[in-house]
């Protein structure tokens, strides 16, 4: 079988912006990169269920979210002055995409016309106090994306705290609850358990994972316990990166930029505690995303400074990752979104 896989890129050095790789199954590799349509450092990705695709983009010095159709033509970009965005989603129900902004701190709220192309909305921007970490000198919004229930839950790394609002149909935003973490954590993106009200808060700054309680009543977390992203006698500079789920809720993914790995957690089949059954090398510089595939049968990892993608067999009964291809270029890589 052949999946076909989009890379979102820095365009800092050599890469020109979104490309395709495919994964061929059946022979277990990673074939034929290819660019599949000029962009200014397409830091993240999302598709619509129509496959009209939307990225991080930069215009003349304003960043912002464009907008592409299925056979990447470009549709618009809505911009405005400052630095691009670092996340964006896609609410198909409400017909929205949300984008967070690292920089500014702000949350931004498109609508989507019926061509796929975007339209501004509602700007939210936090000014709450901030950690102690020298990377949290202001708020800095790292993830905006929805609940099991249909709200909007935003990670904020500044302000240590995770947000929760309430959206209306044409993407209003009402907070109605907020998570505030340890002191210097810097929570970058978390998952939810496809079955439970559960949720797994990656934290970059102190490279950790938290299990969270989530009440749909009043949009709340509540921590249940935590564990450490790295092995303890690990003294170097990391920060974590991305995270994933199993489809069936039993294994935790994240990965490592300083480390260089992906720490795997066996989840309990309440959801409610996890422990780390595996680390294993990353087999490049600074990997920032990955992804399963449909099949929850391959891992494909990024790793931004070295420019290669590694792929992994994954072992569903026990979660573990096995290398069988690594040094495949892809230059500048820190988005890997399955198409299919």
């Amino acid at each position: 079988m052949l999946h076909h896989l989009l890379l979102g890129t820095y365009t800092r050095r050599v890469s020109q912006g979104i490309y395709r790789i495919t994964l061929d199954t059946a022979n277990e590799q990673l074939v034929d990169l290819e660019l599949a349509t000029k962009e200014n450092s397409p830091t993240y990705l999302a598709q619509s269920k129509a496959k009209n695709l939307y990225t991080v983009t930069a215009v003349d010095g304003k960043g912002g979210c464009g907008a592409y159709d299925k056979d990447f033509n470009f549709l618009n970009a809505v911009t405005k002055e400052g630095a691009p965005l670092c996340y964006v989603a896609v609410d198909e129900e409400r017909q929205l995409v949300y984008g967070a902004n690292y920089h500014l701190g702000e949350i931004s709220v498109y609508g989507v016309e019926q061509d796929g192309s975007l339209k501004p909305g509602v700007i939210i921007k936090h000014d709450e106090p901030t950690g102690s970490n020298e990377n949290q000198d202001n708020p800095h919004v790292h993830y905006t994306d929805l609940t099991p229930d249909k709200r909007l839950v935003v990670c904020d790394l500044g302000t240590d705290r995770v947000y929760t609002y309430n959206v209306s149909e044409t993407g209003e935003l009402d907070e109605v609850a907020i998570y505030q973490t340890e002191d210097g954590a810097g929570p970058r993106h978390l998952v939810f358990h496809p079955t439970k009200n559960i949720a797994y808060l990656l934290g970059e700054l102190n490279s950790t994972m938290t299990v969270l309680s989530y009440n749909p009543q009043d949009g709340s977390f509540t921590e249940i316990m935590q564990d450490s992203l790295i092995p303890k006698d690990f003294t170097g500079a990391n920060g974590g990166a991305a995270i994933r789920i199993s489809q069936d809720g039993r294994f935790l993914y994240a990965s490592n930029r300083g480390h260089n790995s992906i720490a795997v957690f066996a989840i309990s089949e309440d959801g409610l505690t996890i422990e780390k059954v595996q680390t294993i090398s990353t087999e490049g510089e600074f990997p920032r995303d990955f992804a399963l595939d449909p099949s929850d049968k391959y891992v494909v990892c990024a790793n931004q400074n070295s420019d290669n993608l590694t792929l992994y067999t994954r072992n569903q009964e026990d979660g573990h990752l096995t290398l069988i291809q690594k040094d495949v270029y892809a230059p500048e890589c820190v988005c890997i979104l399955f198409e299919d």
